[in-house]
């Protein structure tokens, strides 16, 4: 029942159901906006802590969970889309993703507990709480 595949559906009004993925977007936007806010206000020092390219896949956002956070060239970079040579994918739930932004999900415990997924560089995921602290 897709209805409850997220904590949030009992929140909508029944009538908004069948619109669940339109009507509420995924609350990871909101993390993404602020990541490309925080690189438009600090992109250098952002960079000096990155050093790499970020991938970022939501994997019950679709199209709209794909982000790049490129933290390795110029000034910095945030936009939606795909990577194919980004140094560091991670793929995760939307609500984990919040989870981990808030400080309740420790980013081990996700990957260790298998809610988090690393592809490329494992050194560089350990960045990136104090990344996500920074873009706060």
């Amino acid at each position: 029942h897709f209805a409850h595949s997220s904590p949030f559906a009992c929140l909508a009004p029944p009538a908004n159901l069948a619109l669940w993925s339109a009507a509420d977007p995924m609350k990871s936007q909101a993390l993404f906006d602020k990541m490309a806010a925080a690189v438009k206000a600090k992109g250098p020092e952002l960079v000096k802590m990155g050093g790499a390219v970020f991938q970022f896949v939501v994997s019950d956002g679709g199209e709209a969970g794909k982000f790049i956070l490129d933290l390795k060239n110029g000034s910095g970079d945030a936009k939606a889309g795909e990577d194919a040579k980004a140094d560091c994918t991670i793929t995760i739930a939307d609500a984990d993703l919040m989870a981990m932004a808030d400080g309740k999900l420790d980013g081990m415990q996700a990957f260790m507990g298998g809610k988090l997924k690393i592809k490329g560089n494992m050194m560089l995921a350990q960045k990136l709480g104090s990344i996500l602290e920074a873009a706060k």
